[in-house]
């Protein structure tokens, strides 16, 4: 079987965001277990960054016509509803 090939990324941190990462003992995992939780829980529309650009805010605009976003009475997440019949 081949060894998937791997990409190292490299990238600067604060000495505060250091220091709390000085007692993790494999922080290469950690930091990939931690990317990868985040991208699974990503937004779909702004992929992260908060901002919808003007063309998603039109979407938006034409989808929300039939759906709302609404609180969950038992666990209080927000979620899409649609009232579409």
């Amino acid at each position: 079987m081949a060894k998937k090939k791997e990409e190292i990324i490299t990238f600067k941190v604060d000495e505060a965001l250091a220091q709390a990462m000085k007692g993790i003992d494999n922080r290469s995992a950690f930091i990939r277990n931690a990317i990868s939780a985040a991208l699974q829980i990503t937004c779909p529309l702004c992929r992260g960054t908060g901002i919808l650009t003007r063309d998603q805010v039109n979407h938006w605009r034409e989808f929300s016509k039939h759906h709302s976003v609404e609180e969950c009475a038992v666990c209080h997440a927000f979620h899409l509803v649609c009232d579409a019949e």
